[in-house]
């Protein structure tokens, strides 16, 4: 059986889109939470010889791309996603994922001008790239939880913006995507995120609980249907 090895940053119900869709295709999940200790050794390793593994999730968390004087976790992180491109593994960041992917690449990550926000549901716009091959083909609303961003790395293909942050997407070769929101996050996972500790009300650019709500039941549905159809391209059933 294909796995998918998901590096997570919290713990958390595994309710979230993208272990529903490895669940329906087939797919073993391989879960790994190295900020509370796990190992990526055994999968680099792995790397070098016929492997079941199919492709990497870097979810995203409340790390900083370029913290690992702080947080030594995201060193073996960085081993992984390097030994990832190295042998063309299929593999996708979400939001702190894709600024680790970026930062990695030697590209600046960091909070935004103004420090401002994005909490809750946000218009994605698609780049002229992203429609010529089928990424995005109109805009999406995703649900987004952040303040940090980065810039492009170096020959990256530009895939989508929203009004307050440029880069949201981006391709690197064929088989490295990096999402800046968090269409994974299902209404029960948002739901969480609404009722937790560091919900971000209040700060610029951040969406009232009532927006939100609002907002959600207008575009959870679309949000899906796209997020389900590029996994379906991008990854491919385990078979």
């Amino acid at each position: 059986m294909k796995r998918l090895v998901l590096v997570r940053h919290n713990h958390v119900p595994i309710d979230d889109r993208v272990a529903v869709w490895a669940f329906l295709n087939g797919y073993k999940i391989d879960l790994r939470y190295p900020f509370s200790g796990d190992s990526l050794d055994d999968v680099v390793a792995e790397l070098s010889d016929t492997s079941d593994i199919a492709g990497t999730v870097i979810y995203g968390g409340p790390f900083n791309a370029d913290s690992a004087d702080d947080n030594p976790f995201l060193i073996q992180e960085y081993r992984w996603i390097e030994a990832c491109m190295k042998a063309d593994l299929p593999m996708l960041g979400l939001c702190q994922g894709v600024q680790q992917i970026a930062h990695h690449l030697g590209a600046w990550t960091g909070p935004g001008e103004g420090n401002v926000y994005e909490f809750g549901y946000y218009q994605l716009t698609p780049t002229e790239a992203a429609k010529e091959e089928g990424f995005m083909n109109e805009p999406v609303w995703v649900t987004q939880a952040h303040f940090h961003t980065f810039d492009l790395p170096a020959g990256a293909v530009h895939l989508a913006r929203s009004e307050t942050y440029q880069n949201q997407a981006f391709r690197l070769g064929q088989n490295v995507y990096g999402l800046q929101g968090h269409p994974e996050q299902t209404i029960e996972g948002f739901r969480r995120w609404q009722n937790a500790k560091w919900a971000n009300y209040g700060e610029p650019g951040a969406q009232t609980r009532d927006e939100q709500n609002h907002l959600m039941a207008l575009h959870d549905e679309a949000q899906g249907k796209w997020f389900y159809g590029f996994l379906d391209r991008f990854f491919g059933p385990a078979a």
